[in-house]
């Protein structure tokens, strides 16, 4: 397993990362996966980055960080489409009260929005991967937060991705974006709940209005920063029949096929 791991990591484009001070304790390793694939309109993405500022910077949030054991977690955020945009990615930030939670909002606000094509959960779960083993952080809980609006159709397939991440002590919870058909049996969020999310407590939150996405934003973090049982409602239904994970790359090779 470590081995193919390595062949995965290896085959994303993965950019150096920096590594903290051995020993650097905190509550939660988290990582901010975004989707910025061209199925989104300019609207919807300028919506979203300032869901993400202002939830970063809601005093609801930064309490949930100050009650941690340790009160301090490890911050880190890029946007994916096809593949990882690096430059998009803010590096690892200690975020243990509200002026480190603004810089760290202020740093996302001033960056530009830039679209990419197709979709690729997988390169955005193996990126995460390889930053929160690098980071030099010692986190109590290591998270992927993964939000997306459609289904993986690039590169390797989702779930390798997501057991591995799972295998290296890592959860991944999803954001999914239903504002839009995604072509998904069962709708989008029930496939990231089978194939995207993964580890002890894992979760997924639907948005399906694009107005209430900031809250949505705001209700993940504080639940992953306080790690917090999500209820029945976004947990896995085991008796529910499992999503097809491969469901995106069929319909791109469809419709290359017509």
């Amino acid at each position: 397993m470590l081995a193919t791991l390595a062949v995965l990591l290896g085959l994303s484009s993965l950019q150096a990362l920096p590594v903290a001070k051995s020993g650097d304790e905190v509550d939660v390793e988290l990582v901010l996966a975004v989707d910025t694939s061209r199925s989104m309109d300019y609207e919807e993405m300028r919506i979203q980055r300032q869901g993400y500022v202002a939830a970063l910077q809601h005093p609801d949030f930064i309490n949930a960080v100050r009650s941690g054991l340790l009160g301090r977690i490890a911050l880190s955020y890029y946007e994916w489409a096809g593949e990882v945009d690096p430059s998009s990615v803010l590096d690892w930030q200690i975020v243990e009260n509200e002026q480190d939670a603004k810089a760290f909002a202020a740093r996302l606000e001033t960056r530009p929005i830039v679209t990419q094509r197709r979709t690729s959960i997988s390169a955005a779960i193996l990126f995460g991967t390889d930053s929160i083993l690098q980071n030099g952080f010692q986190g109590l809980r290591k998270v992927i937060d993964v939000s997306g609006d459609g289904p993986n159709n690039l590169g390797s397939p989702v779930e390798p991705a997501r057991d591995m991440a799972v295998a290296s002590g890592i959860v991944i919870n999803g954001l999914a974006l239903t504002i839009r058909p995604s072509g998904t049996t069962g709708g989008l969020d029930k496939y990231y709940r089978d194939c995207v999310s993964g580890g002890p407590g894992s979760f997924v939150l639907a948005v399906r209005k694009i107005e209430d996405f900031e809250v949505a934003v705001r209700r993940k973090l504080i639940m992953e920063i306080s790690g917090l049982t999500p209820p029945p409602t976004v947990q896995k239904v085991a008796s529910e029949p499992k999503s097809d994970c491969l469901i995106g790359e069929s319909q791109w090779r469809e419709f290359f096929d017509r």
